[in-house]
């Protein structure tokens, strides 16, 4: 009996990653079930289905690698329990990420018409992804960030603060946590109403995380009520049909997307499928090859240094395409919401990260900021 791989469909590339391995079978999301996953061997999924036990027990799965950085969607104990092996992403999209944060704080800027130097930024989560944020804003030259991580705290010798003693003192506030729901650290409603009101009035929230890290009520009243000065959320309770009056609050909303780089995907389907070679005992010879890019033409008349680092950062990301497709979403039929939601992102238009461009400047850049090279730019 050959082996038989199940793949969630939106795993970019999958076919050719997998097709070697033997039998792959590529199913979206909604139609993996007990009966689909049956007479599987290794299942290769994202994040948008639990697995566990009403999904794996009968079947033959030995072995589930999902191509995503988190691991929530993942019963840990019933797959150890059972002897099923697994494998994460970690890292896979970081960089997706921080060229949506990115894009966020140029929208910040924009709207409040603060000076991006003068930004404070609090990071929460200095992992993957946050060690990423911190580099960005470091290669920016904004105000070296406050830090807040638990866990590395309690490893480390770097200070790091805590998160009550973080908040009355930043202007912006970042989210890059795993979402926990036990042990000393956990993340559920991290940012809850008490906290909320411990921020500074014009300050805002962005949050990439997990939607249950934020309590969407106690967020919504605060911008409703002008207690905060805004929010770029990207990821929601109950995904996929996201309150549409939080969304209509937030001054950019995005439907789980910060990490859907093609950069960030194919990194995903890579690392997904060298966990299942080394579990299979064969050697990883699949590679992907992403197509190039034309070069990316930036305009450095009347900007900072910080800014024009930004937008390199952003790499002509344009957040304010991916809020509007939500907000119109949300505004469809309650019922038709959920499908919507996840249709954009399973054919989201291909974005490219900073790494794959050449960049230009128009008119010429007499001198090129010293930060682009910090971030690997390359340049022109």
């Amino acid at each position: 009996m050959g082996l038989k791989v199940v793949v969630d469909r939106g795993v970019v590339g999958a076919a050719e990653a997998f097709g070697g391995l033997g039998e792959v079978r590529l199913l979206p999301a909604v139609e993996m079930s007990p009966d689909t996953l049956r007479d599987a061997d290794v299942l290769v999924c994202r994040s948008t289905i639990r697995v566990g036990r009403e999904l794996l027990d009968g079947s033959r799965v030995g072995f589930v690698a999902t191509a995503t950085i988190g691991i929530d969607h993942l019963d840990i104990p019933y797959l150890e329990s059972n002897g099923i092996g697994w494998a994460s992403a970690p890292a896979c999209n970081a960089d997706s990420v921080v060229q949506w944060v990115a894009a966020a704080l140029l929208l910040m800027a924009a709207r409040t018409e603060r000076e991006l130097g003068e930004l404070r930024v609090g990071i929460v989560g200095v992992g993957a992804v946050g060690s990423r944020v911190q580099k960005l804003l470091a290669a920016a030259g904004l105000p070296a960030p406050l830090l807040c991580d638990p866990p590395r705290a309690r490893r480390e010798s770097a200070v790091f603060s805590t998160l009550d003693a973080l908040l009355p003192e930043v202007d912006v506030l970042t989210l890059h946590v795993p979402l926990l729901t036990s042990g000393p650290d956990v993340t559920v409603r991290l940012l809850h109403q008490q906290r909320l009101g411990a921020m500074r009035p014009h300050a805002w929230v962005f949050n990439a995380s997990r939607g249950e890290v934020v309590d969407g009520n106690a967020l919504e009243a605060a911008l409703v009520a002008g207690h905060l000065g805004g929010a770029v959320l990207d990821v929601w309770e109950g995904e996929p049909t996201p309150p549409p009056s939080l969304v209509r609050a937030c001054a950019a909303a995005t439907p789980h997307i910060a990490g859907h780089s093609l950069e960030g995907k194919f990194n995903g389907t890579k690392q997904a499928y060298d966990a299942v070679c080394a579990y299979l005992g064969l050697r990883a010879t699949w590679q992907p090859t992403l197509p190039a890019t034309a070069p990316l033409s930036l305009s450095p008349r009347d900007k900072s240094d910080a800014a024009l680092i930004l937008e390199a950062a952003a790499a002509g990301y344009r957040l304010d395409d991916d809020s509007q497709a939500l907000v119109k979403i949300v505004g469809l039929p309650e019922g038709e919401v959920g499908a919507a939601f996840r249709r954009y992102r399973q054919n989201y238009p291909e974005r490219r990260e900073l790494s794959s461009f050449v960049l230009t400047f128009n008119p010429p850049c007499e001198r090129v900021p010293e930060g682009l090279a910090a971030l690997g730019a390359r340049v022109c």
